[in-house]
């Protein structure tokens, strides 16, 4: 059942034109979890010069969201080859290619995905020649690898009676393995908030810098992967990428991350179609915006970091610093990051009398005021940031129905008529957000809001998804 069926066609008959020796079939794939599908699958030989000429055998996966996914490629060998595991190629013969990682529709086709392959190849050759007595020991490792990649009795059979997903289990997955990513990982587990926590490594080659350690160290029920199967079933897909190309303005800039985030956000969510996106990629209103845009998900299950950490900071401030522990509960930084962010409240608990309550509220502002000041020199830290992460997954994936200021479509509220993300206090549950809840009324927040909406609308007129 694929979803673009005709682009899917005209694709497989330019490949069949340039590389005529590739056969096509409908086989079951069977993913990392065990679950199965059938899919398109085409395999073929590419010719690679490397010193001489080699026809290194390949097989490509199709899925049924091409193509805006990417496919899954392997290396098929012979009997007589075996697997030279290097920068591009794992010990499964599974396929990376930076085409793959950074794929996007139209930019990126199957042709140049095997143009790409055939140079990346010519560069460190995937495959060796075996003697005879290792091509015995190969066929049966062989054997293992087309279990995995096309499907096996056994595993349908065992998927079919249950496996790792019978009784609850809670997957997050967090895209990016930079600083923050790295953070997020860290502060979910510590949190225990997942059963298990995926971390999408999408840079070039091997595992480096913190995802290294993370393999060196085993770090309970984390799993580093460079592949979106990886990341299926998730109940929370946390995006930390941002690109870090050389755009000359702040508009290229965030341009480049949706060009980053048109080759990710179909892939997680054709994997995982029930998730809550979280994202905290800069600048997040944007962003997640981009993600809303890209994943076709209802806006309830799109949500960005936004201003959470700042009200839980301002919170603690009001209770622990100002001893105004009365005021924090209701107390919120809403609207966009940065300079624009402004404290609001959720409910007006002054007095009936009108001058009791002018001074009540003048008391609360200039409270309000001095929480702020402390709070420009506080800066987001990637720790602190991922621990703001680990506090939302943490009301998502158990539903727990707390309030947090997060970036939500803030279209409807407070005059705002376009399609624009702002912090605003929402519930959060195992469906994203169930409900917002409702602002004090306040012209300068208002206006403040609406002045901050006119901007991101602005700017997102300006980009090309």
């Amino acid at each position: 059942q694929y979803k673009f069926r005709d682009l899917t066609i005209e694709e497989l008959k330019n490949v069949s034109k340039t590389y005529p020796n590739f056969t096509f079939s409908m086989k079951t794939y069977t993913f990392k979890d065990g679950s199965q599908k059938d899919l398109l699958n085409f395999s073929g030989t590419v010719p690679v010069k490397y010193g001489n000429s080699y026809n290194i055998p390949i097989c490509l996966w199709i899925l049924d969201s091409h193509p805006f996914a990417p496919p899954i490629c392997f290396l098929k060998p012979t009997a007589n080859m075996s697997i030279a595991v290097g920068k591009h190629v794992d010990a499964r013969g599974r396929i990376y290619l930076p085409y793959l990682q950074n794929w996007s529709h139209p930019k990126s086709t199957l042709i140049g995905l095997i143009k790409e392959m055939i140079a990346k190849f010519e560069e460190e050759l995937p495959l060796y020649s075996l003697s005879s007595s290792d091509a015995a020991r190969q066929s049966e490792l062989l054997s293992y690898i087309a279990k995995i990649t096309e499907g096996d009795t056994a595993m349908k059979s065992r998927s079919k009676t249950g496996g790792r997903n019978e009784g609850c289990f809670n997957k997050i997955t967090v895209v990016g393995a930079g600083d923050l990513g790295i953070a997020c990982v860290l502060a979910v587990a510590a949190k225990d908030v997942a059963d298990k926590v995926v971390l999408l490594d999408l840079s070039e080659g091997a595992a480096k810098g913190g995802a290294m350690d993370l393999e060196i160290f085993a770090v309970p029920n984390v799993e580093i992967s460079k592949d979106f199967s990886a990341s299926a079933d998730s109940k929370v897909v946390v995006l930390t990428v941002n690109s870090l190309g050389n755009a000359q303005t702040y508009l290229d800039v965030i341009q480049s991350n949706v060009d980053l985030f048109r080759g990710i956000i179909p892939a997680v969510s054709h994997y995982s179609q029930d998730a809550v996106l979280l994202v905290a990629s800069h600048p997040v209103e944007v962003m997640t915006f981009v993600s809303w845009k890209l994943s076709s998900f209802p806006k309830s299950r799109v949500i960005g970091v936004g201003s959470n950490l700042d009200s839980e900071r301002l919170q603690y401030m009001l209770t622990n610093l100002l001893k105004a522990e009365g005021l924090a509960k209701d107390a919120w930084i809403v609207g966009e990051q940065g300079e624009d962010k402004v404290p609001s409240w959720t409910s007006c608990n002054v007095a009936a009398n009108q001058t009791e309550a002018l001074a009540a509220r003048n008391s609360r502002e200039k409270v309000a005021n001095r929480a702020m000041e402390v709070l420009k020199g506080k800066g987001q830290r990637s720790w602190s940031v991922g621990l703001s992460v680990a506090d939302l997954a943490d009301s998502i994936v158990k539903n727990k129905r707390k309030v947090h200021s997060v970036s939500t479509l803030a279209k409807g509220c407070c005059n705002i008529n376009s399609e624009v993300f702002l912090s605003l206090p929402c519930i959060l549950g195992s469906s994203g957000v169930i409900e917002m809840v409702r602002l004090e009324e306040d012209p300068l927040v208002q206006e403040k809001l609406q002045s901050s909406a006119g901007s991101i609308h602005d700017l997102q007129q300006q980009l090309k998804l």
